[in-house]
């Protein structure tokens, strides 16, 4: 008989609440958060339900502004900007350590903020955390000569980024950018993370950070943070919807810009046989449930060697540790370690599995269906958002499982013949951010990997989004303008010496970094 478990003490959404109150009241008051411009918190904005997608409670909601308060905002950001590309760098560098220090003595509340809000387990919450704060120190030690002939944007960049990482991409970003000599202006996702960036941005306004942090709708504020004129550079991660919106608006502007968009992330299995090599990472591919730009939802896999593939791929998939991130069999043990908790809502669970439904029907095999029942859960808890993992082999071509990114725990298999059925099939969302080929002969890889279209290949192991000196783009559709990562993270956010042709994919051009 499975344990009764129960919620470990400390970790309830009103203890973090009541600890963000005492750490940022400025930013957060009563039963609600503050918006952050023209360098004060404003209780502004009509502030809207919201649940966590970890048992369905209500936790804070977003204070959304309207267009009219966003223009004012966007235009005082723009004199902290004129006030800041003029401070020294070495105070700009004091001033991100700082917050960086500050960011560090909160960390396991930012964390656990990220666990109610968007519904990360424990350790990957922490490693969202630890990812920001580390990838900006890199910054801080290397900017002076990333920094060396070039100059501030002439107006602040404009941030628009999906919940999923809301410290290691979202804030990480904007700290960078800061430290470059601009001010940053960013909208708080939809879909979660509000509260979790409210504090970081809390921590940095302190230390003179011009920092603006606004909630609304996209639909209400992209006139103001897409096309208003005082916007130096725009940076966007996302769907390839909206993307594509945002992209049209900034080429007619010629705007600088940054739009990280979803891709099919493939898999390849050919002429491989070290499997044991293999089984691990296959689990690891499940790490938040599949919700990053990242994941490999799709392994495309030589028909000859489909049984010795399943003979490790589905040992792995069955592995998958779900449940409620902050459930514990007794009061002192260690937060479980789980492969991913819920997705970020109930609707977008319900989408998935209404796509699952619809692919068999129309023809794919289902090979792997983990049951909830399974689960490390609370008693009674609502399942709503949760999904267990799921594997479809040959998913049909008309269902959206078939040529785009599921962001969620499902696997689509597709099995192929020929190193050109290979190559079509890694390549079915016309670019990607990342792929992998596992194929035991070098000269195999090396002949193949140029011709899969995804900004990063890796050989038998996984590629992530990186860290550091790492860089990152993407081909075709994934990605639209400055490439970033490294040094080109400045150069995309900064001016050089004219002319200066930046890396990337741009309208005119597509220009990969040396």
């Amino acid at each position: 008989m499975a344990p009764t478990l129960t919620l470990k003490p400390g970790t309830a959404w009103g203890d973090a609440w009541q600890r963000c109150l005492a750490v940022a009241p400025e930013a957060f008051q009563d039963d609600r958060v503050l918006n952050l411009w023209d360098g004060t918190w404003h209780r502004d904005g009509r502030a809207l339900p919201a649940t966590t997608p970890v048992d369905g409670t209500p936790i804070a909601g977003p204070p959304r502004l309207d267009a009219t308060t966003a223009h004012q905002a966007v235009r005082a950001s723009l004199d902290q900007h004129r006030r800041w590309r003029h401070i020294a760098l070495a105070e700009r560098r004091a001033r991100v350590s700082a917050t960086l220090d500050a960011l560090c003595e909160h960390r396991q509340l930012l964390a656990l903020l990220l666990v109610w809000e968007i519904g990360k387990p424990w350790r990957l919450a922490q490693a969202d955390v630890d990812r920001a704060t580390d990838g900006v120190r890199w910054y801080v030690d290397e900017i002076d000569r990333m920094a060396e002939g070039r100059t501030p944007l002439p107006g602040p960049v404009s941030n628009i980024a999906s919940w999923n990482y809301p410290m290691s991409v979202l804030a990480h970003a904007m700290l960078v950018q800061a430290l470059a000599g601009n001010a940053v202006i960013a909208k708080t996702p939809t879909d979660g993370g509000l509260a979790c960036l409210t504090l970081a941005c809390a921590l940095a306004a302190r230390e003179g950070i011009p920092v603006t942090l606004l909630s609304g709708s996209g639909g209400e504020l992209s006139e103001a943070l897409v096309r208003s004129p005082e916007i130096g550079c725009v940076s966007f991660v996302g769907g390839r919807d909206t993307g594509a919106r945002v992209a049209t608006a900034v080429a007619d502007l010629g705007k600088r810009h940054i739009l990280e968009q979803e891709g099919l992330n493939a898999w390849g299995i050919w002429n491989f046989t070290d499997w044991d090599a293999l089984a691990p990472l296959i689990r690891k591919t499940f790490d938040y449930g599949k919700q990053r730009c990242t994941a490999y939802p799709r392994f495309v896999v030589q028909r000859s060697s489909f049984d010795a593939f399943l003979s490790v791929y589905l040992p792995a998939v069955r592995s998958i540790r779900v449940g409620h991130p902050l459930a514990v069999e007794h009061p002192s043990d260690d937060l479980p370690d789980l492969d991913f908790g819920p997705l970020i809502n109930t609707a977008k669970a319900k989408e998935l599995t209404d796509q699952v439904s619809e692919a068999i029907d129309r023809g794919a095999v289902p090979l792997h269906r983990g049951d909830l029942a399974d689960g490390h859960f609370l008693p009674g808890q609502d399942l709503s958002a949760y999904t267990a993992p799921v594997t479809l082999l040959n998913p049909p071509s008309t269902s959206p499982l078939h040529h785009a990114e599921p962001f969620g725990p499902v696997d689509t298999l597709v099995l192929v013949d020929t190193e050109a059925e290979l190559l079509a099939a890694m390549n079915a969302s016309n670019g990607a951010l990342v792929a992998t080929l596992s194929c035991d002969d070098p000269a195999t890889y090396d002949r193949l990997a140029p011709q899969i279209r995804a900004f990063k290949t890796g050989h038998g192991k996984p590629r992530s989004r990186g860290d550091r000196d790492e860089l990152f783009g993407g081909f075709g559709a994934s990605w639209r303008g400055a490439f970033v990562g490294g040094d080109l993270l400045i150069r995309a956010v900064t001016e050089g010496p004219a002319p200066e042709r930046l890396p990337g994919n741009f309208p005119d051009y597509h220009l990969m970094p040396t």
